[in-house]
């Protein structure tokens, strides 16, 4: 199996199998595909089947049915476009291995990826932090592929470094990485600021990937220009 990303702002995930290869995605992000794949889907992914594996997937962000594509006969090629501008980055999972991902993020992956929720130790602040406080964990054997918005930026923290990051901006964090929320600090600051009331606390060690563009920002940005009733 082998894969290219094409384009820059709006990239596109382009797969291509050998005859019996197979790549799960969630369903509804097929782009394009050749002849020769099949689909078939159905509500398990990888090991994580059962209903309390739905009930995890769910709470996390993630679908209900995923699609399994499978290259039949001959070689086959299937893609998947991001669905905003972004980044869509391959992540090497190995087993006792695994990623925390914003709800949204994961895209597809090979056989023996896992897609499940990631709770936060902190569920009162959660509820009233938002969506973002409740992310994927993608774990397993084999290759998983992310979508992250906007520009990304690394940093591989050193342990019991510190960053303090706006929850949205919190894009993919390595197992290693400690994430707790925090109330952002002065009275004035929470009341005035213009910023939520909560920062997500990421102490390292490990490698944290953190996006530009959080949908919840862009869409706070359209507001302005969207017709209203009436107007």
């Amino acid at each position: 199996m082998e894969h290219q990303i094409l384009g820059t702002t709006l990239p596109v995930l382009e797969i291509t199998q050998q005859p019996g290869e197979k790549i799960t995605s969630v369903s509804g992000e097929l782009s394009w595909m050749s002849s020769s794949i099949n689909m078939h889907t159905s509500t398990q992914m990888g090991s994580t089947g059962g209903f309390g594996g739905l009930l995890g997937r769910l709470a996390g962000g993630g679908s209900l049915f995923y699609t399994e594509y499978t290259a039949v006969g001959q070689v086959g090629l299937v893609a998947f476009a991001a669905k905003m501008p972004g980044h869509i980055i391959d992540v090497p999972v190995s087993p006792g291995d695994y990623y925390v991902v914003h709800r949204t993020g994961f895209v597809c992956g090979t056989s023996g990826i896992e897609v499940g929720a990631s709770f936060q130790q902190n569920l009162g602040a959660g509820v009233f932090g938002g969506n973002g406080f409740i992310m994927q964990k993608i774990s397993g054997n084999g290759h998983a592929f992310v979508e992250l918005s906007g520009e990304l930026v690394n940093y591989d923290l050193a342990p019991g470094e510190v960053f303090n990051v706006h929850p949205g901006h919190v894009g993919m964090l390595s197992h290693t990485v400690s994430f707790e929320l925090t109330r952002i600090k002065g009275i004035r600051n929470m009341l005035f600021g213009g910023d939520d009331i909560f920062l997500a606390k990421l102490t390292g060690p490990g490698r944290i990937w953190l996006q530009s563009m959080p949908i919840v920002n862009l869409a706070h940005a359209l507001i302005p220009y969207l017709p209203s009733r009436g107007g």
